[in-house]
């Protein structure tokens, strides 16, 4: 039978590189060459370099003061992990697989002191068979990271950017420049024979006026011969069906049941949400078990209606679940921490729960983050929040258009088959989307015309293909917002043109005045983005001060601006009073208040158009970095700012 063994559970060391010093020495430890920069240190696996440097005490707290800055030689440096497989792992006679879910970013893997591969992309899993490297005893296995890609940050061309790593670790408007290096998911040996299961798919839907369920099976078993597949489906330890084929009619046919009796999964607040257990295995001729697979799944059914009143040729924005239409309300959710390699599960515990009790019933994955771990995907099931997936790609600001060279579109097919591969089971996952705010070119071919990029262009229309292929149960969408216009021009109500749009995330002026107006003449069918800043804590914003000074609270100040000077309202406090803000605590009161009462006002308009409108999702949900004022409703220890309690009460109503 297939074995799997996980990798974090030993012991690994952690050294940098001049780059390329360390490919003079072939030596069986690098770490311990005198020619390291780094001499070798504990590491934590999965685990970010960054994290291991600030523990020894050799890099400055990034979230404190302009700490970040002292960090970015990191990036600038070769990092090399290594370790002892134990020899009880290995078996005479079997083949060896390292598998990686996650490497950041590029750089080589080698098996006692010989190079087995070499390796680029954040986004996908790489895995090496490394059986013929392995001697009887003491075998090391070395990764080892190179210079990531220098720039992918928030201004830029996104149609020249094709290496595909995590955008926002190059600074946005909420986030420093920390360039992760690192293992950043789930790393394991397998040992196996020749007969397994490869390319295990399995789709569950539901008809809700039954209450039943389908689900179909498939994979494919590279020497099928004299093996079967058994496959059954399972609820709280008891069977729901099971059946059991020929190996070589599996990889015909696969496995499919209808009509199922089934209880049906619900989003939060409107239900519960039952997960079943299904189970794939390979067995031989004497019925020894040689590969097994097992996912959870629930059972939905979702189905898209135009909203009340829309022109005939919009999309439809009204989600009826099970029969339910369901106003959408939740939060863009970006990366937990910039160093996401070392966000451990109860940290997403924390604050999925902590959403959920909000109210919040969807997350939109934001496209410039990662396909995050499978620990979200499982406690978004647990919790019944569904998911909008993005892949990888993002607006830059001087071009936000897709890149549409052969080679970029062929690796970004092969993201999105892993991402789909992975996630596909998950019955929170609702939309596959082509990236975030991806737009057409102005005429002049410069710049972002404002609207947003369709399924006619190369790259958009493969991933739709590949959604249509592997997925075709879940909605495509290509891109957010989705429609003829990017933004809801307030004099432009009334003409159908809004459709999924994004913004405003800064009320200009007075909100009694013309927020309050925009918000009350608003047509649009669906906002997949709108926000409002508010300042973080006084805590926060004095624990992460450093050396700096407090004052100007204005974006003259380097602390102030440290992330992006978009956020920071002061001049709207000056022109509302007639002068400055007396101090820290004022400041902070005055801001979130203004936060809470601008968010409130557009949730509030976007819930009581229902059916006219499906939803609101917000900018953003929750801070990664101590950001002196941001649209986060929750801050970077996890607090809820004063607009997230009182918008609980309107989602929860």
């Amino acid at each position: 039978m297939k074995k799997q063994y996980d990798l974090s559970s030993l012991e690994w060391t952690l050294s940098g590189w001049t780059p390329d010093l360390w490919k003079l020495h072939r030596t069986m430890e690098i770490g311990a060459m005198p020619d390291a920069e780094v001499y070798a240190m504990k590491a934590k696996v999965p685990g970010s370099v960054q994290y291991v440097l600030r523990e020894e005490g050799l890099i400055p707290d990034w979230n404190v003061g302009l700490n970040h800055k002292e960090c970015e030689w990191v990036e600038n440096r070769h990092w090399i992990y290594e370790t002892t497989i134990p020899d009880e792992w290995l078996i005479a006679g079997k083949r060896v697989r390292l598998n990686c879910l996650g490497l950041d970013y590029c750089g080589n893997v080698f098996v006692n002191g010989v190079l087995v591969s070499e390796f680029s992309g954040s986004h996908v899993p790489h895995v090496f068979d490394i059986t013929k490297y392995l001697a009887e005893s003491n075998n090391k296995i070395r990764i080892a990271f190179e210079l990531p890609p220098r720039w992918l940050g928030q201004f830029g061309f996104t149609s020249k950017i094709t290496s595909w790593k995590t955008r926002f670790h190059y600074t946005w408007d909420w986030v420093v420049r920390l360039v992760q290096v690192g293992i950043w998911d789930s790393i394991f040996i397998e040992v196996f024979d020749e007969k397994e299961i490869c390319n295990f798919q399995c789709v569950a839907d539901a008809n809700s006026a039954k209450s039943t369920g389908s689900i179909k099976v498939s994979g494919r078993i590279p020497d099928p011969a004299d093996a079967c597949v058994k496959v059954s489906l399972d609820y709280k330890g008891q069977n729901v069906v099971s059946a059991a084929i020929p190996a070589s009619e599996f990889n015909a046919t696969g496995i499919s049941w209808r009509d199922i009796s089934v209880n049906l999964w619900w989003i939060n607040m409107l239900g519960d949400q039952p997960l079943y257990d299904l189970s794939c295995v390979l067995v031989d001729s004497n019925g020894n078990e040689l590969d097994k697979i097992v996912r959870r799944v629930g059972f939905k059914e979702v189905v898209w209606e135009k909203c009340e009143g829309a022109v005939p040729e919009a999309d439809p924005w009204i989600c009826v679940v099970n029969g339910k239409p369901v106003f959408l309300q939740g939060i863009d959710w970006t990366p937990i921490l910039p160093n996401y390699a070392d966000v451990a599960d109860e940290n997403y515990l924390k604050l999925i729960k902590q959403y959920a009790e909000l109210g919040l019933n969807i997350f939109r994955v934001w496209g410039g983050g990662f396909l995050e771990k499978e620990v979200f995907y499982n406690l978004c099931d647990e919790y019944g929040i569904l998911v909008w997936q993005e892949f990888p790609m993002s607006s830059s600001g001087v071009d936000n258009l897709p890149p549409s060279d052969e080679k970029a579109i062929d690796d970004m097919e092969k993201i999105a088959r892993t991402y789909i591969n992975r996630r596909q089971h998950h019955v929170s996952l609702t939309i596959w989307c082509g990236g975030n705010e991806l737009q057409m070119p102005t005429i002049d071919g410069a710049g972002s015309g404002g609207v947003p990029v369709t399924s006619d262009h190369p790259m958009i229309a493969r991933l739709k293909s590949v959604v249509e292929e592997m997925d075709p149960s879940r909605r495509f969408l290509p891109t957010s917002p989705v429609g003829p216009r990017f933004g809801a021009n307030a004099n432009e109500f009334g003409k159908g043109v809004h459709w999924c749009v994004h913004g405003p995330w800064k009320a200009e002026g007075k909100l009694d005045d013309s927020w309050k107006e925009y918000w009350a003449g608003d047509d649009s069918l669906f906002r997949s983005e709108t926000g409002a800043p508010g300042a973080s804590s006084v805590e926060i914003i004095l624990k992460s001060l450093g050396d700096c000074s407090i004052s100007p609270m204005t974006p003259d100040n380097p602390f102030w601006r440290r992330t992006s000077p978009w956020w920071i309202e002061t001049g709207q406090f000056t022109a509302e009073f007639g002068r400055d803000p007396k101090d820290l605590e004022e400041l902070v009161a005055w801001s979130q208040k203004r936060q809470k009462d601008a968010l409130c006002v557009a949730v509030k308009a976007c819930k009581d158009r229902f059916p006219k409108c499906g939803g609101i999702i917000l900018w953003m949900g929750h801070d990664c970095y101590p950001c002196g004022a941001n649209t986060a409703i929750i801050d970077f220890e996890g607090n809820p700012k004063p607009a997230a309690v009182e918008l609980s009460k309107i989602w929860r109503s």
